[in-house]
């Protein structure tokens, strides 16, 4: 399985409905809390290609946007194939 990342803040209510779907599917990630680092958040956004909201997700290195489009992969039955190797 690729490697997933997921900046995140405590309180955000799309970051925990995005960790519940990777959980939900058995699928380890690495997160980052961007809510008191500017610096962490400015890589975020850099790496995201402009993205400033959370969370912003990446699945083997490749941002693949936010919770919304995190749950629209899955409905499209296209997240399975993106996270295998």
């Amino acid at each position: 399985m690729k490697p997933v990342e997921i900046y995140t803040t405590p309180s955000c209510p799309y970051c925990h409905a995005a960790k519940r779907l990777l959980t939900k599917k058995g699928v380890a990630y690495v997160e980052t809390d961007v809510s008191r680092d500017p610096t962490l958040r400015q890589a975020m956004t850099e790496r995201s290609g402009g993205g400033r909201t959370v969370p912003q997700i990446f699945i083997g290195g490749v941002p693949v946007g936010g919770s919304d489009d995190l749950h629209a992969l899955d409905h499209a039955g296209r997240l399975d194939a993106m996270l295998a190797d």
